[in-house]
């Protein structure tokens, strides 16, 4: 017997099969999918078993498996075979696809240790004969044990005085015994069902009727029509069909609100897959899906990889949002993963959004999707008015941060006891430090990028390689005290709130959510009113219901506006309409007053009148125009190297490559410098190639891949439908 192995090197030259002997020991053990150690080289390294087989080919003398590093973990068929379409839809290595569905605990090249948490029990060893006479013929504590193990079969070792139970223990009477605990666990509450509105009734109708096929739905609902009670809805319908569900959700943030509202319906029949938990907690929720103890999962990206079998429904909330795309290897989005897992399981695939993707819509449109509205916010609230303010016409004022019409509306609302929420997709205190005296601008050593000054740290930070230097009051180059500091994050904009409005002040982004749990204690301390004022960055502005907020601020709408990126406008009015939809969800009336330097941009109108349709149009018009995604589809290739010339020259070689290889009809951009040049110490050149068919593309591209996997020194990092360029 031969059992062919992918092994834990993530290496291109090494990404094959490798054969080998399967010892006596392990042939009724053995299975395909499970973790191995075997020999390689003069080295011993973990691998993955693909396939066994009676017959082998070559004539070379093969070497033993060592062990079967764990029993417990195997891939299914399912996820192996979603590994071969991983490799071959991102042209990653066969094991960095398997790695990237298993937990932090479960890595393949992990070694093997215990994670369960055990909780010890106290049962009867002996026939109950012998225990009633002991019980006739002895008195106090010792019998007291046993008259209620006779009663309750098992009890907790710590009700129990440690004396006496040694005793009974070492007559032989008793025993104590190990039982596997989960860390977490919730119980399901008595919830008072809430009849559905009409829009959320034929939106259930419709999807309910499509369990047991592939169809694949787009939830199109205003924020607050109440999507998530169709969720549950359409998850108990799948139970009944003896299936289990998936549900993505696109923030940690989301994740533990939506956590506490399944567990409310759900108890412990919900496992959850997130970045926040321990590597423990992760090990104990993966372990829960192999056991088939839930029916349920909730988590974010990677969750779509969960090892679930019969799976009814996947479904994936805020669709549209970006951190279902994994930027590092294997490059893959979420919502393909799930459509093709959907193919196999031949169950449907629900996608939700206030906000679509214009390529989700588009296939909407031309009913490749099932296009379901929800046009209508479950309390019959009206959606909130939109303000749009010029900027400059404030300056003249003098108003720099907080607008005339803002600074009223948080007045207002802090005097009917109201909460405000105010957007700033920056974080950090100051954005830009430079000396007024010589012109010098801290800058990362590593990235060319401006330094973010924070003050809770005293430091000055990259937020892209996390290079940090302590503040200096003095210029380091021409020694004098002339640093200013320009621009505002949210670290900043707190302490001017504080000051400014003398109350309660939240601040919620990547610094203040650093320690686990943290969301979970903002979100809840904010709902709770401990807080008056909420600021925040984007992870804020979906999803989060909080029904006393009544006023939204945008603190400056152009932050994204203004990348220069064909998704600036899109990622705008998704960011923007998200935000506004965290107003006036509750009884009370909601207002979002939107502060910009561009009031007449089309984008910003959108926004304003709620005007997803009208945004889509014109976009689309645009995209028509530039061959831009879902017109074309697009393929991003960076040319990386630490040295400068070696990335420049074989960039040149690789777009001279693809326009001589390519189908004329393709478009090839570049090479041109990447919008963040030098990341790291490695520079970085982009080729873009717009296509809409092109037979040669894969072939092309895994050629060029192949070549350069030898390369030492410079490399290509190849990304199929990418978001940033």
């Amino acid at each position: 017997m031969f059992a062919y192995c992918v092994i834990e090197y993530p290496v291109k030259t090494l990404d094959k099969m490798f054969t080998y002997l399967i010892p006596d020991i392990l042939k009724d053990k053995l299975k395909v999918g499970m973790k191995v150690l075997v020999p390689f080289g003069s080295s011993v390294v973990h691998g993955i078993v693909l396939d066994i087989n009676d017959s082998y080919q070559d004539d070379y003398e093969l070497k033993e498996i060592i062990r079967i590093e764990d029993e417990f973990l195997v891939l299914n068929k399912e996820l192996l075979s979603l590994g071969k379409y991983l490799k071959e839809s991102t042209l990653c290595n066969l094991i960095t696809a398997y790695q990237t569905m298993l937990p932090s605990a479960l890595k393949i090249k992990n070694q093997k240790s215990d994670y369960n948490l055990y909780e010890k029990f106290v049962v009867l060893n002996s026939k109950d004969n012998v225990i009633l006479e002991y019980i006739n013929t002895h008195r106090g504590k010792k019998v007291e044990i046993l008259e209620r193990l006779l009663e309750q079969k098992e009890i907790n070792k710590k009700e129990f005085d440690s004396g006496a139970l040694r005793e009974l223990e070492k007559n032989g009477l008793v025993k104590i015994v190990a039982k596997k605990k989960y860390r977490l666990n919730n119980s399901k509450k008595e919830i008072l069902e809430k009849e559905l509105s009409d829009d959320q009734n034929h939106v259930f109708n419709t999807i309910k009727n499509a369990i047991g096929s592939k169809e694949v739905f787009l939830i199109h609902g205003v924020t607050g029509s109440g999507k998530t009670l169709v969720y549950i809805k359409l998850i108990k319908e799948v139970i009944k069909h003896g299936k289990t569900a998936l549900l993505l959700v696109p923030e940690i943030s989301l994740t533990e609100q939506i956590i506490n509202i399944f567990y409310s319906y759900f108890g412990n029949d919900v496992a959850i897959l997130h970045s926040g938990l321990s590597k423990t907690e992760k090990y104990d929720e993966y372990v829960k899906i192999l056991n088939k103890d839930v029916h349920i999962v909730v988590g974010t990206r990677s969750a779509v990889f969960a090892p679930l079998e019969n799976i009814g429904m996947i479904i994936i909330d805020e669709e549209h949002s970006e951190t279902y795309k994994q930027e590092n290897n294997p490059r893959y989005h979420a919502r393909d993963i799930a459509l093709k897992r959907s193919e196999y399981h031949n169950c449907p695939v629900v996608l939700g959004s206030a906000t679509p993707a214009l390529e989700t819509m588009a296939r909407a449109k031309k009913e490749v999707y099932s296009l379901l509205k929800m046009e209508h916010r479950v309390n019959k609230q009206v959606l909130p008015e939109c303000i749009i303010v010029d900027m400059a016409q404030e300056m003249k004022k003098r108003n720099f941060i907080i607008s005339e019409e803002l600074n009223n509306s948080i007045i207002q609302a802090l005097n009917n006891n109201e909460q405000i929420i105010l957007l700033l997709n920056r974080r950090g205190y100051s954005t830009i430090i430079t000396c007024s005296n010589c012109g010098y601008t801290y800058k990362c050593p590593n990235c060319e990028i401006s330094l973010i000054h924070h003050k809770s740290s005293n430091s000055l930070r990259c937020h892209y390689c996390g290079y940090t230097k302590l503040k200096d009051d003095i210029c380091p180059k021409c020694h004098e005290q002339g640093l200013s500091y320009l621009g505002m994050g949210t670290e900043k904009l707190e302490s001017i709130i504080e000051e400014k409005y003398n109350t309660k002040v939240l601040r919620m982004d990547a610094d203040t959510t650093a320690n686990k749990g943290a969301h979970q204690k903002l979100i809840t301390a904010f709902r709770n009113q401990e807080y008056n004022i909420l600021i925040g960055t984007q992870m804020i502005s979906k999803g989060l219901d909080f029904p006393n907020c009544t006023v939204v601020g945008i603190i400056n709408a152009d932050t994204t506006l203004n990348i220069p990126d064909f998704r600036s406008s899109e990622r705008t009015f998704s960011l923007l309409d998200q935000a506004a939809g965290r107003a006036g969800r509750g009884l009370k009336p909601g207002k979002v007053i939107i502060q910009t330097f561009n009031p007449d941009n089309d984008t910003l109108k959108c926004v304003k009148n709620h005007n997803y349709d009208d945004f889509y149009n014109k976009e689309m018009d645009i995209r028509k125009i530039l061959k831009y995604p879902p017109y074309y589809y697009i393929v991003n290739i960076k040319v990386c190297s630490k040295d400068y010339d070696k990335a420049s020259s074989n960039a040149t070689k690789v777009g001279r490559y693809l326009k001589t290889n390519l189908d004329s009809k393709s478009i090839i951009l570049g090479p041109t410098t990447a919008v963040n040049f030098r990341l790291k110490n490695i520079y970085r050149f982009n080729i873009t190639v717009k296509y809409r068919f092109d037979a040669n593309l894969t072939k092309v591209l895994k050629d060029l891949d192949e070549l350069f996997s030898t390369n030492k020194d410079v490399y290509l990092e190849i990304d199929f439908n990418p978001l940033q360029l």
